[in-house]
């Protein structure tokens, strides 16, 4: 393309370029295929997870190189980059909010041995509450870890960062990793027009060879070197004075590549993206996306008069303190917007830094003024923008700051308007009917269980009201309620994230008829497990006695969307502690809550959006997950499978398993449910489907009683075993595997199936195994 061609549409710089019109989170993606990384741990959490997405995508199509490595959760992410950092690769990640959080610990550790990286942090709000949308609450997180942070304001900007992070991240006086921040959903899914290099040539030319000299790493076999010693001091101190002095040499080596960026692709990233702030007297400072909504009310504000200007930093870590004292120094009062509180700390993080800026470089007379805005996602319009600088302009003219700290946008609370109950309590003689009849059998150990006809079942109440949002043809509830038909009595249910919860909830509504509690998903076992034990240290100690309670509670914790991934180790300590509590896993087999990736308890073969199929990739490449056995492991008093396509079956189980759950201890319970929506299914087919996997016993049903395997359901023995093809073809997700390309990948599945039902029938016939 001539220079001239490139200027009829509106490029500059001395590159190659074209026009793409995408996302955010396609743009981190696209720079990063571009670029070729050799590993990326990830683990998906809204809304980075289509960062992951399009890269696996792309790699199914063969157009990068890249080793995908889909973690168990995001601490590990964090470690397989840590450790694919110290081999002396490029690595890259992407994540948010408490995914984020999750791999915190590791981020010190990734910046404090000076293993440099890339990684995307797509701004969300952290829990709790639960809250999906954009804020900068992660992302304040971040400012301690050692860690340089580049910021974008909109889609051209996460590409250009990501290829001028990694070229920062490596350079010799930097030699640290890089987080990329842009906002989640206002960046992250806004489609728009971005110049990219034309040849992936130019960008890795750009960003040099790779590893850089001088660098170490632990595969050089004549070099063997020691990576993360125990540390005394003085060393420790030593070594966190050189970490920080290679921080804030990174901000002059940031300026330094983003002008040679500029001449390659005439975009330019300064320091400090400054507007109209040449004779500005009022000004607002403001991160990200909002930066650049309100340069359409400095416009405004110009026009009427007002000498009002607008700052936005391209960089945070190292803070610019000395370009925005000197950006500031005929301003006469600044807004600074935070997208997250400090709490107790009189403002955000931003305006803190910003008033220690100006202290320490002698300007005592920019008024500051602080206000939180936008959190949960809450959004930034013009009208927000103009009120941030009348409270500059209210400042200027008064001479003093009236109201140093306060929230912008918050709605007045309505005593009329408190939710109220419109659910009544369910009665506990409706749900302690007596029609199930559990009784232990002194001569065998077991336990007997009578389940009278289902239809006579239908007066129990429901625990989960109708109204929630769930996808048409979604097998959660109708298996979740087939399940609770067996428990007799109260009942307290802790929802892990995941589909489950996210559609039952969302204030000030509830479909739960029952306590419910809500945590995050890796530590929902933890929590059931102190409040199990709070119920009965308080019950012991009569504290309970007052509120009438008949019969001890049931607890039962629900997971599912890969909840035993992220949560199994949390998991395997509660089982190990034999806590008196119920685990119920609905397996729709994938992190259906946010897009269908895969998770570890989907087939091999299957299509998610993470394990795509392609002429270079036939889906999931790897086995799924037999979480019932590694529970049963554990030797908990009991653990079973179950299905809504053996309504009699799962019933039986749901009252053993109370019994178990209020007498003897842990119980872990796994049951298969159908997700139209991303197995690319009928709504109408989801029991059928059900049944096939039950069929090709692909998804047995038993269960561990005391160590010992009983089959309780036997399509051999019935005649009813079906070919997995014939269940494969019934779903979108699998046909491709029916193609004589894939036939490897079938046989391969259909191998495991009969090695683990052959493993099954054998701990059946011995109770020994």
């Amino acid at each position: 393309m001539s220079i001239d061609i490139r200027k009829e549409m509106g490029q500059s710089g001395t590159v190659e370029q074209r026009i793409v019109y995408e996302s955010g989170n396609e743009m981190a993606a696209y720079a990063a295929h571009q670029i070729n990384y050799h590993i990326m741990g990830y683990f998906p959490i809204s809304p980075s997870t289509e960062v992951a997405q399009f890269l696996d995508l792309m790699k199914a199509n063969g157009q990068h190189d890249i080793v995908l490595i889909p973690a168990d959760g995001e601490h590990g992410s964090a470690g397989v980059c840590y450790g694919a950092s110290t081999a002396g690769g490029r690595v890259f990640n992407a994540t948010s909010a408490n995914g984020y959080l999750y791999m915190l610990e590791q981020m010190p550790v990734q910046s404090g041995t000076r293993f440099p990286m890339v990684m995307n942090l797509v701004c969300r709000s952290v829990s709790g509450p639960l809250d999906i949308h954009g804020d900068h609450s992660d992302l304040y997180f971040a400012l301690n870890t050692g860690w340089p942070i580049v910021l974008c304001r909109d889609p051209q900007a996460v590409y250009d960062m990501n290829i001028i992070a990694l070229k920062l991240a490596e350079d010799p006086e930097v030699r640290l990793p890089v987080l990329v921040a842009s906002d989640g959903y206002f960046t992250s899914h806004q489609k728009r027009r971005v110049n990219t290099f034309a040849h992936r040539e130019d960008v890795q030319k750009f960003v040099g060879e790779h590893p850089p000299e001088g660098f170490k790493h632990v595969l050089d076999r004549n070099n063997p070197i020691t990576v993360g010693p125990y540390m005394n001091e003085p060393d420790y101190i030593n070594n966190c004075y050189q970490q920080s002095l290679a921080m804030y040499r990174a901000e002059a080596v940031f300026d330094r590549i983003q002008k040679e960026y500029a001449v390659l692709t005439g975009r330019e990233y300064p320091i400090l993206e400054l507007y109209r702030m040449e004779d500005a007297e009022v000004a607002v400072f403001l991160l990200n996306s909002s930066s650049e909504i309100i340069k359409d009310v400095v416009d405004q504000l110009r026009s009427q008069g007002i000498k009002a200007g607008a700052i936005s930093p391209n960089i945070i870590r190292p803070f610019p303190a000395k370009a925005i004292t000197e950006a500031l120094k005929n301003v006469k009062a600044v807004t600074v917007g935070d997208r997250s509180d400090s709490y107790g700390g009189h403002g955000g993080n931003m305006v803190m830094e910003v008033r220690a800026a100006l202290q320490q470089y002698g300007n005592s007379t920019t008024l500051v003024i602080s206000r939180i805005y936008g959190l949960g996602g809450k959004d930034f319009y013009a009208e927000d923008g103009l009120k941030m600088f009348e409270f500059a302009i209210d400042a200027m003219q008064k001479g003093f700051v009236e109201k140093p700290f306060d929230y912008h946008g918050i709605t007045a609370g309505d005593p009329s308007k408190a939710p109220q109950r419109v659910l009544e309590p369910m009665k506990y003689e409706d749900l302690k009917t007596g029609l199930i009849t559990v009784t232990p059998d002194e001569t065998t150990g077991k336990i007997n269980v009578r389940v009278p006809p289902l239809r006579s079942l239908t007066k129990k109440p429901k625990r989960i009201a109708p109204g929630h949002g769930a996808c048409p043809g979604c097998g959660i509830f109708s298996g979740l309620e087939l399940f609770f038909k067996g428990i007799e009595g109260d009942i307290v249910a802790l929802f892990h994230t995941g589909c489950a919860m996210v559609v039952t909830t969302g204030y000030p509504y509830s479909a739960h008829k029952a306590t419910y509690i809500h945590n995050l998903f890796q530590n929902g076992a933890a929590t059931m497990s102190g409040v199990v034990e709070m119920f009965h240290e308080r019950k012991r100690r009569g504290e309970l006695d007052q509120y009438g309670l008949k019969d001890d509670f049931t607890f039962v914790m629900i997971t599912g969307d890969g909840g035993m991934d992220i949560g199994m180790g949390p998991a395997i300590g509660a089982a190990l502690r034999n806590h008196r509590m119920i685990i119920l896993e609905y397996d729709n087999e994938g992190y259906m809550n946010t897009g269908a990736q895969l998770s570890y308890s989907t087939p091999m073969g299957h299509r998610t959006s993470t394990s795509n199929v392609g002429k270079h990739q036939g889906g999931k490449v790897f086995h799924h997950k037999d979480t019932a056995q590694i529970m049963a492991a554990t030797n908990i008093p009991y653990v079973f499978t179950g299905s809504e396509a053996s309504p009699v079956d799962l019933v039986r189980k749901g009252a053993k398993a109370q019994w178990y759950a209020q007498n003897v201890g842990m119980v872990y319970g796994k049951i298969l449910i159908t997700c139209p929506l991303n197995w690319l299914s009928e709504d109408k087919d989801g029991a059928d489907i059900i049944d096939y996997a039950v069929n090709t016993c692909f998804f047995p049903l038993y269960e561990v009683e005391k160590g010992v395997t009983t089959i309780t359901y036997n399509p051999e023995e019935k005649g009813k075993r079906v070919p997995v093809g014939d269940w494969l073809k019934m779903m979108g997700k699998t046909k491709h595997l029916s193609k004589p390309e894939y036939a490897e990948t079938l046989r391969e599945f259909e191998n495991e199936i009969e090695r683990r039902w052959n493993m099954l029938k054998a701990k059946h016939e011995n109770p020994y195994l």
